[in-house]
C-alpha cells in the first residue's frame, strides 16, 4: 500500500512569517498543484498578521484542506488558548508546540481547553525521551506526536515511542525540519504504519523543500506523499563533495580572504 500509494506529506513552505500576500497565494496554489492536501502556517509573533495571513491561506486552498499552526513555544498556557479562539474560524487542524515543550500539564491545559473548538495539540519535536511522551500521553496533552528523530538519539528511542502512541491510539505525524530529516524520517513512519500502528489516519510528516540535493538518495514527493524509498538504509547518506565542501572548520565555504 505504502509503494502504491506513498505516505501522506505536508508542506509548510506558505507558511513562513514575514510573506506578502501575494507570495502567500503563489505558494499556495503551489501547493496545491503539488497533491498537497495539509499546509502548515507559523503564528505567534502578532495575531492580527495572524488572522490576515490565514484570510488569504483560506481563500487559496478552502475548507476541504487542513490547515494547521505552528507557534514554536512563544505562549505561556493562557495565552496559547486565548489566541488559539481568535483563530477558531479558520478551522485549523492542529497548534503545534504552544508552549514549552516540557510542560506537560501547561499542554494537558491547552488540549482540554481547545477539545471543544476541535483543535488538536502537536508536541514532542524537543522531546529527547520516551519517558516524555509517555506522561504526555497519560496526560492527554497532545492529540499528534510529533518524534523528533535525531533528538530522541536514535531508532531504538524512536520505536519506543512509536509503540506508546499506538497504545494511546494517537497519530505520529514526525518533525522533518531540518538536513537529511525529511530523508530519515520518511522511513520511520513508514515503518511506523507496516510493523507498529497498521494505519496512517490522522498520520501525516512534515516535509520541508530545501536541501535535499546534498544527499545520495534524496527523498520524493509525488501528490503530496512522499514516495517508498527503493534503496536500502535511512537515506542520509550525503554525497562526498557536499560532506568535503561544508565540513567544519576546513571546509572551503566557512574560509574567508580576511
Amino acid at each position: 500500500q505504502v509503494e502504491e500509494q506513498g505516505y501522506p506529506a505536508y508542506t509548510t513552505s506558505a507558511g513562513w512569517l514575514g510573506y506578502s500576500d501575494e507570495k502567500i497565494q503563489r505558494l499556495c496554489r503551489e501547493a496545491i498543484n503539488e497533491g498537497f492536501t495539509h499546509l502548515k502556517i507559523k503564528v505567534g509573533r502578532d495575531l492580527q498578521d495572524d488572522i490576515r495571513r490565514l484570510k488569504v491561506i483560506r481563500q487559496e486552498v478552502g475548507y476541504d484542506r487542513r490547515v494547521m499552526v505552528d507557534a514554536n513555544q512563544v505562549w505561556n498556557v493562557d495565552q496559547a488558548i486565548e489566541w488559539m479562539k481568535n483563530l477558531v474560524e479558520f478551522s485549523p487542524y492542529w497548534i503545534e508546540e504552544p508552549t514549552s515543550p516540557d510542560d506537560i500539564l501547561g499542554h494537558a491545559r491547552i488540549s482540554q481547553a481547545l477539545q471543544s473548538y476541535n483543535i488538536g495539540v502537536a508536541t514532542g519535536e524537543h522531546g529527547m525521551n520516551r519517558i516524555l511522551f509517555k506522561q504526555m500521553l497519560q496526560a492527554n496533552a497532545l492529540q499528534f506526536c510529533q518524534i523528533d528523530a535525531c533528538r530522541l538519539g536514535g531508532v531504538n528511542e524512536v520505536l519506543a515511542v512509536l509503540l506508546l502512541a499506538a497504545k494511546f491510539h494517537v497519530p505520529v505525524c514526525p518533525h522533518a525540519g531540518g538536513v537529511g530529516l525529511c530523508e530519515l524520517v520518511q522511513h520511520l513512519s513508514m515503518i511506523n504504519f507496516v510493523a507498529v500502528s497498521g494505519t496512517w489516519e490522522n498520520c501525516v510528516t512534515e516535509f520541508i523543500d530545501h536541501l535535499h540535493e546534498h544527499f545520495e538518495d534524496p527523498c520524493i514527493i509525488k501528490n503530496g506523499r512522499y514516495v517508498a524509498p527503493s534503496r536500502p538504509g535511512y537515506s542520509t547518506q550525503m554525497k562526498e563533495n557536499s560532506r568535503q565542501e561544508y565540513s567544519f572548520p576546513n571546509g572551503p565555504v566557512w574560509k574567508t580572504d580576511a
